[in-house]
């Protein structure tokens, strides 16, 4: 038994040594792991307009000012075209007359795009050119973008400065001024006279926005004779009085032949 008793005792001293050692040695460290990384969003585009619903026709006067307000996403438009009256100016040729009108509208986004301020620094007068420049005086059917000629004339005027050109590819119809690429997204409301279709930029024009050609110099006027001042005689050509002279030569010429023969008859 006291044997026995020292091997069980000498092998409880070298687990409680095993064990120490274990104990005492410093756990393995962890693997690092990378911080999460937080995925870059890209930066937000500005949101594409949705082309307006088309306005359906209905019975009674035209107004430009409703249809483009069942339309929504014109405020801006709207609001300039009641300040310079050209919805009036509009109305009134639709409603009394057979004349046939396209309008340009821009949209809301078209209009958020600009410069802060950019409508407020415009005179009334280009206010009123550019609402005008927005407008064709005939009515130009989706189809008929792929035929129509141009320069193609604005309520603006005529001229380089206040035209514009359309131009198609399959169903795509984009429209340049010289200084705006814009194409047409959607068509608002169409009719037998009146055709208006949303735009996603504002047009301008040459004439308002590059500097304006100088004006051609006036001709020069003609001299006019001046008057003479009162007791200053003028000057006046010397008179020819070669013919006059020629007579009183021959007299002269003839009374000394006269009085030679004279002479002589009396001394002969």
């Amino acid at each position: 038994m006291g044997q026995q008793s020292l091997s069980l005792l000498f092998s409880l001293i070298l687990f409680f040594l095993h064990c120490t050692k274990t104990l005492g040695q410093s756990p393995a460290a962890a693997p690092v792991m990378p911080p999460p990384t937080t995925p870059v969003k890209a930066p937000p585009t500005a949101p594409s307009q949705a082309p307006s619903a088309q306005v359906a026709t209905s019975p009674g006067p035209v107004d430009v000012i409703k249809i483009l307000q069942k339309a929504g996403h014109f405020t801006v438009f709207v609001r300039l075209m009641q300040a310079t009256t050209e919805d009036t100016e509009l109305n009134k040729e639709l409603n009394k007359t057979n004349n046939g009108i396209t309008i340009f509208a821009p949209s809301d986004n078209a209009f958020s795009s600009l410069k802060a301020g950019f409508l407020n620094a415009l005179s009334d007068e280009d206010k009123t050119e550019l609402v005008k420049f927005h407008v064709l005086p005939a009515f130009i059917s989706s189809s008929q973008f792929q035929t129509v000629s141009n320069p193609v004339r604005t309520q603006a005027g005529t001229g380089p400065r206040v035209t514009l050109n359309v131009t198609t590819t399959g169903n795509f119809v984009n429209i340049t001024t010289g200084l705006t690429n814009a194409s047409i997204s959607g068509t608002v409301y169409t009719d037998s006279q009146l055709a208006i279709y949303q735009i996603d930029k504002v047009l301008f024009p040459l004439d308002i926005f590059t500097p304006k050609p100088p004006a051609p110099a006036p001709a020069p006027e003609l001299g006019k004779p001046r008057k003479a001042a009162p007791g200053v005689e003028s000057p006046t050509a010397p008179k020819d009085t070669s013919d006059a002279l020629t007579p009183l030569i021959l007299h002269n010429n003839a009374l000394l032949l006269a009085v030679s023969c004279m002479v002589a008859a009396i001394f002969s």
